[in-house]
């Protein structure tokens, strides 16, 4: 059992800077992917962000790569995104989840989610 829990969001302008935190409590941390996913009100879920164990194996959306970070530091049994020239449409509340080792892009291979935390963007 893994438990989740984000923080690290706010309101920043656009053009700004923000970095997620992802702390997990349970067994075996170390040994999960975990992926950052986020909902903006009235759309889907989407992925954004994922790494694998390890940290050396990540993948990113199309949306934000080249703007965002996923890393993790695993004596911390945390995970962090790092978002850089943040834009309005990024607004939106994160959750971070985690499943076995290897990550995947789809929200519902994943079997531990947090409760989130609101991104705001303002123009």
């Amino acid at each position: 059992q893994v438990q989740l829990v984000e923080s690290g969001g706010g309101l920043v302008q656009a053009g700004g800077s923000l970095r997620l935190s992802c702390a997990a409590s349970g067994r075996s941390f170390s040994s999960y992917a975990v992926g950052w996913f986020r909902q903006a009100p009235g759309k889907e879920r989407e992925f954004v962000a994922a790494v694998n164990w390890s940290g050396g194996t990540t993948t990113y959306a199309n949306s934000v790569k080249g703007r965002f970070t996923i890393s993790r530091d695993n004596a911390k049994n945390t995970v962090y995104l790092r978002m850089n020239s943040l834009k309005p449409e990024d607004t939106a509340v994160y959750s971070c989840a985690a499943r076995g080792a290897t990550y995947s892009t789809s929200p519902y291979d994943y079997n531990y989610w947090g409760q989130g935390t609101q991104v705001t963007v303002s123009s």
